[in-house]
């Protein structure tokens, strides 16, 4: 089992950078796919990319080469560095097992980006 919490959700404005953060406990994190996903007001949660157990990445095109996904198995934490945010990218953001029955998710951390 994996146990998820994330952090680093804030107001900020657009152009602007961010870091969020998904502390993971539970003896699987080393061996499990981690992914970043995101559920704006009204609409459908949407994943961003995934990160692998090696650190290998891959993004969905409407982040790609804005935000960087990362990991440190050591300290087992998942990283989301969001930079040039638009205000398109307000939403809750969560991270998340991938691969895994069941799926894990954290609780979701709040991101504004203010015009």
């Amino acid at each position: 089992q994996v146990r998820l919490m994330e952090s680093g959700g804030d107001v900020v404005q657009a152009g602007g950078s961010l870091r969020l953060s998904c502390a993971a406990s539970g003896s699987t994190f080393d061996s499990v796919a981690m992914g970043w996903s995101r559920q704006a007001p009204g609409k459908q949660r949407e994943l961003l990319g995934l990160v692998t157990s090696g650190g290998s990445t891959t993004y969905v095109d409407t982040i790609k080469g804005r935000f960087t996904l990362s990991r440190d198995n050591g300290k087992r934490i998942v990283y989301l560095q969001m930079n040039n945010v638009e205000p398109n990218d307000t939403a809750v953001y969560y991270c998340h097992t991938l691969g895994t029955t069941p799926v894990f998710w954290g609780q979701g951390t709040q991101v504004t980006v203010s015009a």
